[in-house]
């Protein structure tokens, strides 16, 4: 049988973008992120993230330190009893034009791959266009987020993605009500 999973977007959607964040002590994680995270791994889904980290090209920091990053995430996650499956990142600059960036899908793909994934009962959620564009081309459901950028959306993502909740928390009663 195949697994479901919400695949989400780091900065933006669960917590602040804080423009190439490089200090695991600079995480924000939004009000509500943490139960709404846990009532959707009580429902069985998998926590998946994804994002583009182009401070590691640019060379802004390193891998290590977006490692230290997720690790004070997952920690606090496991804190509050909730379990993060796998956090993916692509490192590299919009220009190298990789596979891995989103809005393609390879983190997806990976991600599917290793966690037995139907993708047209996974949903993607994130607050800027690359991350509706990640989900669509993956086959997944999207949910575009108002935290973020996405409060400046444009006209054009906001009728791409699937449904547009005011935060993750929203969005995981939305997901909830709706199994897909």
């Amino acid at each position: 049988m195949k697994n479901k999973a919400v695949i989400m977007d780091r900065d933006g959607t669960l917590f602040r973008d804080s423009n190439y964040l490089s200090n695991p002590d600079g995480i924000r994680i939004y009000k509500g992120v943490l139960p709404a995270l846990k009532a959707l791994k009580s429902r069985g889904w998998k926590l998946i993230v994804g994002t583009n980290q182009s401070g590691i090209g640019r060379g802004y920091f390193g891998h290590d330190t977006v490692q230290k990053i997720h690790d004070r995430f997952t920690s606090i996650c496991r804190k509050n009893s909730v379990k993060i499956d796998k956090i993916y990142y692509c490192p590299h600059r919009p220009d190298e034009n990789c596979e891995c960036r989103k809005p393609r899908s390879k983190m997806i793909r990976q991600a599917e791959k290793e966690f037995n994934l139907d993708l047209s009962k996974c949903v993607v959620v994130g607050d800027k266009k690359c991350d509706i564009d990640w989900g669509r081309n993956a086959g997944a459901k999207t949910v575009l987020v108002m935290t973020g950028y996405g409060r400046k959306a444009s006209p054009e993502t906001r009728k791409r993605a699937h449904h547009i909740s005011k935060s993750l928390t929203h969005a995981a009663k939305w997901i909830q009500t709706h199994e897909l």
